[in-house]
């Protein structure tokens, strides 16, 4: 099943925040509800949201071709698309990669989204196998996983990539189970993740974030197996608030800890994790928990959506096209 497609004039995609309590389908015709649509996270992930812009750009040319506007207002909305979220690198390299055709028309724009959701979902197959075969060297077989947030189908358009590894491990008998922490503050991994997991099958338990690290010390599981938002040239990557702790207790114990991300999600342009945006989202997810304030009025919150990971603590880094190794010294 596919989060979002195109439908020929709109965009359907699951609202991520209803789930995992009810499955609704939403229908976005025009840039400002898609952008709505990222911004309070009812399409999420990387590889979603890029494929989420790209289809917006689809819905600007179609709106220029009904007003009779030139190209110069495709580009316009498409930078406004980009600037939807910061962190995630894919959201601007899909807004590109369709807008440099929006001079060919709108059929030709909409062609080109459609072409890029397809292909995330080829890419984060092969992502996988590539990933699982990682695995099984790296620690053998059977493997218990420890994940991070949500990088499974919801993520992408149809496959996933950490969650996509599992998914390959376990379809080769290979997989135990998987610690999923639960993502604070909105709850991804023990929402999205434990949803995935739960649909497929697969054992599972959810840990809260700070107990992470601590389950690894135990050696309750073999690897963490995380995604990402935007990798660094030198290997640094930027993951959901939480991944950060997992990292250092993965060092510290000797267990790998592999991002799986696609080549989109690289960024050789930006030098290391201090040059990367870290989004600050609205305070009251912190404070409140599903609409009931749970701070003392007077509290205020710094609500940090990601943090990075330094790549002397990243084992490697598995795209559909190869293995990277930062902790070795290896770059982009």
């Amino acid at each position: 099943m596919r989060t979002l497609e195109w439908r020929q004039d709109h965009v359907v995609l699951i609202d991520q925040t209803r789930l995992p309590q009810e499955t609704v389908w939403l229908e976005v015709a025009d840039v400002d509800a898609m952008i709505d649509a990222i911004r309070r996270l009812a399409v999420r992930g990387a590889p979603a949201i890029g494929v989420a812009g790209a289809f917006a750009v689809a819905l600007a040319a179609l709106r220029a071709e009904r007003e009779g506007r030139d190209v110069d207002f495709v580009r316009a909305e498409a930078d406004r698309i980009a600037n939807a979220r910061p962190t995630a690198v894919n959201l601007a390299w899909a807004v590109e990669r369709v807008v440099a055709v929006a001079h060919d028309g709108a059929a030709a724009v909409v062609a080109a989204a459609q072409a890029l959701a397809d292909d995330d979902i080829v890419t984060n197959r092969a992502l996988a196998q590539r990933g699982a075969d990682l695995v099984v060297d790296l620690v053998g077989v059977p493997v218990r996983v420890h994940t991070h947030c949500n990088a499974g189908g919801l993520a992408c358009v149809e496959w996933g990539t950490a969650l996509g590894i599992v998914r390959a491990l376990n379809e080769r008998g290979a997989l135990t189970s998987v610690t999923a922490d639960e993502t604070r503050p909105l709850l991804q991994g023990s929402r999205l993740t434990a949803f995935e997991l739960a649909d497929q099958g697969i054992a599972h338990q959810i840990v809260a974030d700070g107990a992470g690290p601590s389950v690894i010390a135990r050696g309750l599981t073999d690897v963490v197996i995380v995604g990402a938002d935007r990798i660094a040239a030198n290997g640094d990557v930027a993951n959901k608030i939480g991944t950060y702790p997992l990292a250092l207790a993965a060092a510290r114990v000797g267990m790998p800890f592999i991002v799986a991300a696609p080549e989109s999600t690289l960024d050789p342009v930006t030098p290391d994790g201090d040059a990367i945006e870290i989004e600050e989202r609205d305070p009251d997810e912190v404070l409140s928990v599903a609409g009931r304030r749970m701070a003392p009025h007077e509290s205020t919150a710094l609500n940090l959506a990601f943090d990075v990971t330094p790549a002397d603590l990243v084992t490697a880094i598995v795209t559909e096209r190869r293995v990277i190794r930062p902790a070795e010294g290896e770059r982009l």
